[in-house]
């Protein structure tokens, strides 16, 4: 239990509550299981942890592991003639545990609860100096929502913003290989029988496995990545800065907003969406719906962590490199055009010469498709 250890360390070390996320590419990978470990090595060291919420999903093995760690008893909220439990934010706070376990990080609160989402819950429990260990799927990441659902058929409707993640002080993945998955769900280890052969018709097929295990890997490598990367930064290091330019084309402007943000993500940069308002864009003039896509790209943008932008300029490409200089952005992220929408921008010679300006000034631009 090395990476317990560490842990151990870090709420040692800081009196400000310290953040680990256990990821996987599925549900049943054992993700609660290992949770639940850690909290008793924890706890074995003399560390106060308690359960703020588990899902066990009726798991003998999880359920077994829930013996022996103190919990905060869950809220009862009656909503829509029933009788739901939902995590207690105040009473995690009030009774301020050294750690608290907060289990299914993409999960939507109840309406009405003080946060939409767990994730806004977990950030205040952090504020408060308690440490929280949590844990989440691979599927709920937001900027890799679209290449989920092109591996699975599915949108996930519950996700969590990527800088969620990057504000963890460590991810780990708990790793399986596609045959350990499958074996477990056939087992009954992970569903009721009633479920599986549905499950290995859907979710559970052997290429979906594979392509969402490769995610998470590299999702947590990256995490990795920058983090040494941050920790050795020299004072001569040009920080990186994205700039995602957006048109009011909603499936557009999304994939360069998704793309962008795993860039920064990347990078572990900062980030911005430019929206350059022509005259024939302007809200008399714009159709409503139009109004409505970018409004809601707007949020998407600020929910992945960019600073949004919206210029009024005749001219897209004066007002891309008027806020590339004021802003010294280093790589400019665009979408690839329509054929017709090029000839109708004058040809093809507005994006040749903001190519070329950028060139100038040593900006890399970024075509997204």
């Amino acid at each position: 239990m090395s990476s317990a250890k560490h842990f151990l360390e870090l709420i040692q070390k800081s009196r400000k509550g310290k953040f680990k996320i256990y990821i996987g590419m599925s549900a049943g990978v054992g993700k609660t299981f290992r949770m639940l470990q850690e909290a008793h090595s924890l706890l074995r060291n003399g560390i106060d942890v308690k359960i703020g919420y588990i899902e066990t999903h009726g798991r003998e093995e999880t359920e077994a592991l829930v013996e022996g760690i103190p919990g905060i008893e869950r809220k009862s909220v009656f909503y829509k003639g029933k009788n739901l439990e939902e995590m207690d934010l105040h009473a995690i706070i009030n009774e301020h545990p050294e750690v608290v376990l907060v289990d299914e990080l993409a999960h939507t609160n109840i309406e009405g609860s003080k946060n939409k989402k767990r994730w806004q819950d977990v950030l205040e429990i952090l504020d408060n100096g308690i440490n929280v260990i949590s844990a989440m799927n691979i599927q709920h990441i937001e900027s890799l929502n679209e290449e989920v659902k092109k591996i699975t058929g599915v949108e996930v409707a519950e996700r969590v913003p990527d800088k969620i993640l990057a504000l963890a002080d460590e991810v780990v993945n708990i790793d399986l290989t596609a045959d350990e998955l499958l074996t477990r769900l056939k087992e009954g280890k992970i569903y009721k029988k009633e479920k599986i052969q549905t499950a290995l018709g859907n979710f559970f097929q052997s290429g979906h496995i594979l392509q969402l295990r490769e995610l998470a890997l590299k999702e947590v490598a990256t995490h990795v990545e920058r983090k040494v990367e941050t920790e050795i930064k020299t004072e001569n290091f040009k920080p990186i800065k994205f700039l995602a330019c957006i048109s009011s084309n909603e499936k557009i402007a999304k994939t360069i907003i998704r793309k962008t943000a795993r860039l920064a993500s990347y990078y572990n940069s900062p980030w911005t969406v430019l929206y350059i308002q022509k005259p024939s864009e302007n809200p008399e003039k714009i159709a409503l719906d139009k109004q409505r896509y970018l409004i809601n790209n707007f949020n998407l943008a600020q929910e992945l962590g960019a600073k949004v932008v919206r210029i009024k300029e005749s001219s897209v490409h004066n007002g891309i490199l008027e806020y590339v200089i004021d802003h010294n952005i280093t790589t400019v992220c665009i979408g690839k055009p329509h054929a017709k929408f090029w000839h109708r921008l004058f040809g093809y010679s507005w994006i040749y010469t903001l190519m070329n300006r950028l060139n100038e000034r040593q900006v890399d631009i970024i075509i997204l498709s």
